[in-house]
């Protein structure tokens, strides 16, 4: 990808066809570069490929029309998807559209919950990774965000998690045991494509920098866009590991945070970020 204005293009194209199937070949003769070097190139600056990039818009028009009460079948079809069967592939919400409207029935999620210098740490997983990582003050508020966020879910204590909070931990420089050798926590990010695409933005900052949401906006090739990016931040259910705490305000104030200023005061500290 030659530059910047051809990703915006591709992102444009997909964005404004994403009710249909789009080839990588479609989008190499719109850009004229070859099916496989936009593949790479899109994943590498968004995170994900065209094909997830489009399932994750389908997602985003599935999730509004089960929000406002649209039958399954129906907010299926008008999503874009081919057929039922695609519309219930777990791939497109991290579970099935069902499961989803229903607040994560049937769903299974793993927990585990431990202390840490920012308070209790509670994380959950699903088969395919983090989906949720929260703080709080008491062992009973960490578990309790875990049961208000998948209220329907089977939730399983999994004390073998106990590692994806060590490696969570590490993303901020604190380590329990510096001299277990851990990977970073894969995860389960399930969003719009804006909210995706924020995520990931959120992930690349440096450990030690801050940005400003106007200027995650202009980074994401839509300044106007600062209060989306300040919701996606809101809504974000991975803390420490979709670092969300690196965000502030333009004159450097610490602004919101989900789990409260005083602990995004403490990371951004144990990080000796600089604002």
């Amino acid at each position: 990808m030659s530059g910047k204005p051809d990703l915006d293009k591709i992102r444009r194209h997909i964005e404004a066809n994403h009710d249909r199937q789009i080839s990588l070949a479609e989008l190499g003769r719109l850009v004229k570069l070859s099916p496989f070097t936009v593949q790479r190139l899109f994943k590498q600056e968004l995170g994900v490929s065209p094909l997830q990039y489009q399932r994750a818009l389908r997602a985003g028009s599935l999730r509004n029309a089960l929000k406002q009460g649209e039958t399954v079948t129906n907010a299926i079809y008008n999503a874009g998807f081919g057929s039922s069967s695609r519309g219930y592939d777990g791939a497109q919400l991290g579970m099935t559209p069902a499961r989803f409207a229903k607040g994560g029935c049937g769903e299974q999620i793993g927990w585990c919950s431990a202390r840490s210098p920012f308070g209790w740490v509670i994380v959950g997983a699903t088969q395919r990774g983090l989906c949720w990582l929260s703080l709080a003050g008491t062992k009973d508020e960490a578990e309790a965000s875990l049961r208000e966020e998948f209220p329907a879910a089977t939730l399983k204590r999994d004390p073998s998690l106990a590692t994806m909070v060590e490696a969570a931990l590490r993303v901020v420089g604190v380590a329990t045991n510096p001299t277990e050798k851990l990977a970073a926590p894969q995860v389960d990010l399930r969003g719009t494509a804006f909210q995706l695409k924020v995520w990931q933005a959120l992930r690349r900052i440096p450990r030690g920098e801050t940005r400003s949401y106007s200027q995650l906006a202009r980074e994401l090739g839509d300044p106007k866009a600062t209060r989306a990016v300040a919701r996606a931040c809101a809504t974000n259910r991975v803390a420490i590991v979709v670092p969300c705490h690196r965000v502030v305000g333009v004159s450097g104030a610490l602004t919101g945070y989900r789990w409260g200023i005083e602990r995004k005061q403490r990371l951004l500290e144990a990080e000796g970020a600089k604002r």
